[in-house]
């Protein structure tokens, strides 16, 4: 599989991934675009438009939310999207579940590989992009690598690579 820097005009993508950020651009034309509609009118009620801080606080509203849609539509036309089947497991790629152990605490982790926008700690997703992601893709099970993190240098060690959808 091509690393994904390899190509800019392609986002490489997990199909939650692709489908997370296509549910965000869908809420953010409608209800935010709605609610964003909203503030900017009350806001013009209040009169002179050159001293009305709500006015202005509104249009910086959406000017972030049209960055942001503009972003996403972006992403989502050069989304390339893992295909689960196709995933070399030899290596650690984008897409693949990893099993690491910090060599240190002996503590073991579970994270997916993912694309940068598909990144929660929450759910265990690190981002490619990532010091360990960084640190670990193309790495085989049995590798270990030094990696600095904001607490200091850690050392890991992969102890399994697998395809979970």
């Amino acid at each position: 599989m091509a690393s994904p820097k390899n190509n800019s005009d392609v986002e490489i993508m997990t199909r939650s991934g692709y489908d997370k950020l296509k549910n965000e651009l869908t809420l953010l034309r409608t209800d935010r675009r709605l609610e964003v509609a909203r503030k900017l009118e009350e806001a013009r009620a209040f009169g002179d438009l050159s001293e009305n801080a709500e006015y202005h606080a509104a249009k910086e509203e959406q000017e972030k939310l049209e960055g942001r849609i503009s972003r996403l539509e972006s992403k989502l036309n050069k989304a390339k999207i893992v295909d689960f089947d196709d995933i070399d497991t030899s290596h650690a790629n984008l897409g693949t579940t990893i099993v690491i152990q910090d060599l240190d605490s002996e503590a073991s982790y579970t994270y997916m590989l993912v694309g940068t926008e598909e990144s929660d700690l929450k759910e265990n997703k690190i981002s490619i992009s990532s010091p360990v992601g960084k640190a670990i893709i193309g790495k085989s099970a049995g590798e270990e690598v030094a990696v600095r993190v904001p607490k200091g240098l850690r050392r890991l060690k992969i102890i399994e690579i697998s395809a979970q959808r």
